[in-house]
């Protein structure tokens, strides 16, 4: 499981920062206080699996995923629902509250909601529940190797 020092490292050699918090940012609505954003430029990472298929979902704090849509982006059938905590850690390497775009596991297909290009910077967590970090949504498409997708209602 990679921890925060892996994202850090990983994204200060892309020249990107990460903010840590005192207090804790496990929600969209917790992570924008902290940061002191709106809640929609929180870019919070959702598992889904679809099917037996897990993919990574980064979309806006202020959206939901849409499962019919999210089907369609990923070329997939059968029930789109969320995972358990297990299932989680098992396919991100993190846990929920604190699953980040980054350094997911080689193969999990990542689709970044077109609903985080509203804003000129959106901030993703950082690998723990007290982390944020400040990104374009180019960069975070460049990071996380994702898709951009219409995925959210």
């Amino acid at each position: 499981m990679p921890t925060i020092e892996d994202v850090k490292k990983f994204l200060s050699q892309r020249g990107v920062e990460v903010l840590e918090f005192d207090e804790p940012t496990p929600t969209s609505e917790t992570a924008a206080r902290a940061v002191g954003c709106e809640v929609g430029q929180i870019a919070k990472t959702v598992l889904f699996i679809v099917g037996e298929t897990p993919v990574a979902i980064v979309a806006s704090g202020d959206v939901r995923v849409k499962g019919s849509a999210l089907k369609r982006a990923a070329a997939l059938s059968g029930k789109a629902r969320l995972p358990g905590e297990e299932e989680v850690v098992l396919h991100t390497g993190y846990r929920p509250g604190g699953v980040c775009p980054f350094l997911l596991p080689e193969g999990l297909l990542v689709l970044a909601d077109s609903s985080l290009r509203r804003f000129e910077v959106v901030y993703a967590a950082a690998g723990n529940d007290h982390s944020a970090v400040p990104l374009t949504f180019e960069k975070l498409l460049e990071l996380t190797k994702g898709r951009e997708a219409d995925v959210c209602a």
